[in-house]
């Protein structure tokens, strides 16, 4: 239990000090927020009554008060540039980048796993070496090559998918699908090919330690060992460069979302930042710091339900 409670103190610690420097931040940078909305015309009065609407002329300690207890009542704020409650529009983008992470994550598994296996057990077959080149290739190309290569091999040539706009699933669950397909493959080759070389070095250590051969000893078909044995045990770092992929993802891709426009957490900050609308902003960075340090702190309990050494080595 004080493993557990270390760590959601840690929690919110961590969630204080980026609400903090977030503030901080957004607020000494240069610029007007009102100045920004009204455009280079407005006059003095209409720029004092803007900066009174949105308690621009309130000290700065004030401010950041007031906007933490709105905060944990639920409310932060309205967009300047939207003119919404910022959790309603985060909340809409926010459905679009974790359906977007989830086909991704999906498909990363699916490809990585098999395929790291395969390069741990096989590396020295010519065959597997010619795809674990196709694997390095992936791993250097930018996910946005590989966007516009996906879109011209099946939306351009073969027509099966779209490159861009988004469909509810509750619209329709086939074009939910049919349109995250391609920024979904677009993310997970790149993230397979990082997770299969995780995996294939940890497998191969694996294999080489002694509880292997004594499970082989025993008359086990290397499939079950290497399912049963090696693969739980090589899992660990596997999990750490998942979680890091998923934080990604779930902040947002801003060059994936952008190029096949989906109106997701990616789009919706480079959006922001252009129109200098703070609320919106760091309702934002909030969100991401959220998503980042609760995907830290599930590893970390995933890691101690596998490994029980962990919560005696964190006392």
């Amino acid at each position: 239990m004080k493993f557990y409670i270390k760590k959601i103190f840690d929690f919110l610690i961590t969630i204080f000090l980026v609400t903090l420097i977030t503030f901080l931040t957004f607020n000494i940078l240069p610029g007007n927020p009102a100045v920004a909305i009204l455009g280079p015309d407005a006059d003095e009065v209409q720029v004092a009554e803007l900066e009174k609407e949105f308690n621009l002329d309130k000290p700065l300690a004030v401010r950041y008060v007031t906007w933490l207890l709105n905060i944990f009542k639920g409310d932060f704020g309205t967009s300047y540039r939207f003119n919404t409650k910022v959790s309603s529009i985060i909340s809409q983008s926010a459905a679009v980048t974790l359906s977007l992470s989830l086909f991704t994550i999906i498909l990363t598994v699916l490809i990585a796993v098999p395929l790291g296996i395969l390069l741990a057990s096989y590396g020295k077959n010519p065959a597997i070496r010619s795809i674990e080149l196709v694997d390095q290739i992936f791993i250097s190309t930018p996910s946005f090559c590989t966007a516009l290569l996906l879109i011209i091999i099946f939306t351009v040539k073969l027509g099966l998918f779209p490159s861009m706009g988004y469909t509810k699933w509750s619209d329709n669950p086939a074009l939910c699908i049919k349109s995250l397909f391609l920024p979904s493959l677009s993310l997970a080759l790149g993230s397979s090919a990082i997770l299969a070389r995780y995996l294939k070095t940890n497998f191969k250590e694996q294999l080489e330690k002694d509880y292997v051969k004594t499970a082989y000893s025993k008359g086990l078909s290397p499939l079950y060992v290497n399912i049963h044995h090696v693969l739980r045990n090589s899992v660990l770092s596997v999990i750490t460069t998942l979680g890091l992929i998923l934080t990604e993802i779930l902040g947002g891709s801003i060059i994936i979302e952008n190029v096949f426009s989906l109106p997701g957490i990616g789009k919706l900050i480079a959006i922001s930042i252009s129109a200098r609308d703070f609320p919106l902003i760091s309702g934002l960075v909030l969100y991401l710091a959220v998503i980042c340090v609760s995907c830290n702190f599930l590893i970390d309990i995933i890691y101690s339900l596998i490994d029980p050494r962990i919560k005696r080595t964190a006392k």
